[in-house]
């Protein structure tokens, strides 16, 4: 039995995906522009540093706080984003 169709024997129809960047890129202005680089800094100044502290917290290098902060931040940007 193919995956998809066990899905639908379950009721978990699953809709083709389709990333929310490509939607957003449509009518992208130098106004959003500004303030999604406002909104970029703000998150730079107050997770990156905390990143780092959770990562010495648990005994681990800096850097690893700084790839688990930065990686899943582009990937959610590029994939999923938020609906707020």
């Amino acid at each position: 039995m193919l995956l998809g169709a066990w899905f639908k024997r379950w009721g978990l129809d699953l809709a083709p995906f389709r990333p929310r960047l490509l939607d957003d890129l449509k009518g992208y202005n130098r106004g959003r522009f500004m303030t999604d680089v406002g909104a970029g800094l703000t998150v730079g100044i107050v997770a990156l540093p905390l990143a780092m502290a959770f990562a010495i917290a648990s005994g681990v290098k800096p850097e690893a706080g700084l790839f688990t902060a930065i990686i899943p931040g582009f990937l959610i940007s590029a994939l999923g984003g938020s609906g707020v």
